[in-house]
């Protein structure tokens, strides 16, 4: 956190731990702690997430966002229990993120998670998974397919309101940009704090960090003490977002602010009817006859229809996994 020395506090006086230009503030340790949360709670209010007796159920990777997160539902007096999805990515990254995760609820009164080990319980890891397919499917992908059929199957089964996951400013405004380069209408037309459940085995999505930079809540992990993983994910090196990360970065160093205002202005063109996206036809539903969450394709989710190809046999019977 780089402050101006002798820069102090602007509700105490004392010194201050981080000065926030795009907002006009700099904040000392005790102040920035009550912030943080206030602004999340106010996000959540503001985009009508979830209710004070919602469950919640938090993905927590292990890295600094999602475990801040929950640190700061917690702190907020909700409902939530956390869900980390052990991928079996190697070098280390999948058994420190998941020590991280532990250590976390352990220091804070055993915080309720649940662990998903993604090869104990389907048979593969998500990397033996892409190196088996056939048809050449990113690893990125397979792992995003993977993640949410879990995350929407254990958020079922839970009894959970809605899915929270630690998707920050920087997050969203990064993808923003991507889509609308690249006029893809479709995921302009989906992007928002808040997606609805389209079914009744469809929990909601939420990302109440939406409004929070990266920044932030990098310094909020440090001032509350949260020790986090700080490798990012091995697959994700040369993924596009982080480009346009650095050119947000960019533009914010000249114009503090400018990401802020990009993803608010969006959201505010949308809901005003400013930009319209053409709406998707209305397609039927029905459950998928091996897991029973909803699907568009057929009788088999693409989940399921992943496992059953021949060159996912070594990895163990469909019925194996069955809900």
């Amino acid at each position: 956190m780089s402050v101006r020395r002798g820069m102090r506090c602007r509700k105490c006086g004392a010194p201050a731990v981080i000065n926030m230009p795009q907002h006009k503030l700099a904040l000392c340790e005790e102040h920035y702690l009550e912030w943080v949360p206030a602004r999340v709670g106010q996000t959540i209010k503001r985009f009508r997430m979830f209710r004070p007796e919602d469950k919640v159920l938090v993905a927590v990777s292990g890295g600094k966002d999602s475990l801040a997160l929950w640190d700061i539902l917690h702190r907020l007096g909700y409902a939530v229990e956390g869900l980390y999805i052990d991928l079996g990515i190697g070098g280390g990254y999948s058994a420190q993120s998941k020590e991280k995760v532990q250590a976390f609820a352990e220091t804070r009164g055993g915080l309720p998670f649940r662990v998903v080990d993604v090869r104990e319980t389907y048979g593969c890891s998500i990397p033996e998974l892409a190196q088996r397919s056939r048809r050449g499917a990113k690893t990125c992908s397979l792992c995003g397919l993977v993640k949410r059929h879990i995350m929407n199957r254990i958020a079922y089964e839970g009894g959970f309101a809605a899915i929270a996951t630690g998707h920050n400013l920087d997050d969203e405004a990064a993808v923003l940009m991507q889509n609308t380069l690249h006029w893809q209408a479709g995921y302009l037309g989906r992007q928002a704090p808040v997606l609805p459940s389209t079914h009744p085995h469809l929990a909601r999505k939420v990302k109440p960090l939406c409004l929070m930079y990266e920044r932030e809540m990098a310094a909020y992990s440090l001032v509350r003490g949260i020790n986090y993983i700080y490798d990012e994910c091995p697959y994700s090196v040369g993924a596009k977002t982080i480009f346009y990360k650095e050119l947000l970065n960019q533009l914010e160093g000249r114009s503090p602010g400018a990401k802020l205002h990009f993803y608010l202005s969006f959201l505010k063109a949308k809901e005003e009817g400013t930009i319209r996206f053409m709406e998707e036809e209305e397609v039927q539903m029905q459950n998928c006859r091996r897991c029973g969450q909803p699907t568009t394709a057929g009788d088999l989710c693409a989940f399921c229809r992943l496992w059953e190809r021949p060159e996912m046999a070594v990895c163990g019977p469909a019925e194996e996994f069955e809900a």
